[in-house]
């Protein structure tokens, strides 16, 4: 994610490397985190929480895709029973159509 998506996403953003993002907390003025490191100054280093919480909601999001594919094949999904396309004569117990007013076998009336 570091080397393949940040620096595409810094792009982007019009050339933002969020690594180097900081606030100085004390009196000098320093141009980059690696000077400020170098001089010993305090420093809220926000840009790494950024790629942090990046890295972790990409990562979040490709788990989430996975376990949503996997999940799925093994959940079944439930099938509708048919509607019975016969029904039974109350005379001889013998099945016959459901559009059907006469069994076909004692011809009595249904």
């Amino acid at each position: 994610i570091n080397d393949i998506i940040m620096p595409v996403i810094g792009l982007l953003l019009g050339k933002v490397d969020f690594s180097n993002l900081f606030i100085n907390l004390s009196a000098g003025s320093y141009a980059t985190l690696a000077e400020a490191k170098k001089a010993g100054a305090a420093a809220l280093r926000y840009g790494l929480f950024v790629n942090a919480l990046i890295d972790f909601l990409i990562i979040a999001l490709v788990i989430f895709l996975v376990l949503i594919k996997f999940l799925g094949r093994f959940m079944k999904k439930e099938e509708a029973p048919a509607a019975p396309a016969t029904k039974e004569c109350p005379a001889c117990l013998e099945p016959v159509p459901l559009k059907a007013t006469r069994c076909k076998h004692c011809t009595s009336q249904l």
